[in-house]
């Protein structure tokens, strides 16, 4: 308690004297316009960032749809993609291109989504430490 009452004992004591205004308050300006600058930096990259954001999700939807809509209109019995060489390896992944490229849609399209709640957490993470 004594150190809290010495330390405030010193800052009352403290009479901030300033001999110049017109120089003070040019630091001031200085400074309030420098806050000012960040600030609307802040926000023109969270505008870029929702921007981003937005046409990747459009671009995601519009590619993931396409995509299925191609996946699901080839007959079952026929492969997506054939090779001409006839190798073990290359006629498995021949007669199993349906499924590989189904489970290859569905990674892309949860890497998407996780890309996506990065980015929205991210965006409130800056909106929060931007607003204190």
């Amino acid at each position: 308690m004594t150190k809290d009452k010495s330390l405030e004992e010193l800052f009352l004591t403290q009479q901030p004297h300033f001999d110049d205004k017109t120089e003070f308050m040019a630091a001031l300006s200085r400074r309030l316009d420098a806050v000012e600058y960040v600030r609307q930096h802040q926000e023109a990259t969270i505008h870029r960032y929702r921007m981003a954001m937005l046409v990747a999700f459009v671009i995601g939807i519009i590619s993931g749809a396409v995509t299925l809509a191609f996946v699901l209109s080839v007959p079952t019995d026929v492969p997506l993609f054939t090779f001409n060489v006839q190798s073990g390896f290359l006629s498995w992944l021949a007669e199993n291109s349906r499924i590989i490229s189904s489970t290859a849609l569905t990674l892309l399209i949860c890497l998407g989504l996780m890309s996506i709640a990065s980015n929205v957490h991210d965006i409130l993470r800056i909106r929060k430490y931007s607003s204190i």
